[in-house]
């Protein structure tokens, strides 16, 4: 959670007032003037919104103390709003019909249980709208029948030999190589987004084998 003075610093960084901060994250001048005057001390969900605000802009922080302007190739988004934010980006990527979407060690649970029954089929539906099911390929454990994004993905069951945490999953796509992390407090998404041609070429390579290697679910 950033300090007081860290969001002060992070506002200095970029020239933003408490206005612009406000407009950003959603929330009002005042709401944003009684946090920096230690006035008001605000709940996990307004820090996640400053947060996002922030990161958009490319501005982390760093610590207890730190703020900096980040690469632009790489950027962080945490908590529901991030992780809707991020799946917007890979609708987004659906609509320039750019090449596969590739997704590996996926519990399809998570993405529930954070957006929403509702909001997910509102995605599956847009996404089968932009993209054909061979576009799309999700590697899930051996066994899983959850298929939530059927609508627009294919499947593939892998073995979980290596007992890889369920909870992590790396998404390919757009040149981009993106890593969600879950957590048990659904709050507490966290998602490392690379935008880096090579890595991605990289880790599609190595997704293509472990494709190749699975079998499709069945009943």
């Amino acid at each position: 959670m950033p300090t007081i003075e860290q969001i002060r610093a992070a506002r200095a960084l970029i020239g933003w007032s408490q206005g612009k901060l406000a407009d950003q994250s959603g929330l009002s001048q005042t709401g944003i003037a009684r946090i920096e005057n230690g006035t008001n001390h605000p709940n996990s969900s307004t820090i996640e919104k400053i947060v996002n605000a922030f990161d958009k802009n490319d501005v982390e922080f760093l610590g207890e103390n730190g703020v900096r302007k980040r690469a632009d190739e790489l950027k962080k988004f945490y908590g529901k709003s991030g992780l809707i934010e991020f799946m917007n980006d890979v609708y987004k990527s659906s609509l320039k019909n750019n090449g596969k979407r590739s997704f590996y060690n996926v519990k399809p649970g998570n993405w529930t249980d954070v957006l929403g029954e509702q909001w997910w089929q509102s995605h599956v539906e847009r996404m089968a709208k932009s993209t054909n099911k061979e576009d799309t390929r999700i590697l899930i454990p051996n066994g899983n029948q959850n298929l939530i994004s059927s609508g627009y993905a294919s499947y593939r069951w892998f073995t979980n030999k290596f007992q890889l945490n369920v909870n992590r999953t790396m998404y390919i796509y757009d040149g981009k190589l993106s890593f969600v992390t879950f957590t048990n407090d659904v709050n507490r998404v966290e998602i490392l987004m690379l935008k880096n041609q090579d890595f991605a070429n990289g880790a599609e390579a190595l997704f293509d084998i472990a494709w190749g290697n699975s079998a499709p679910p069945t009943e």
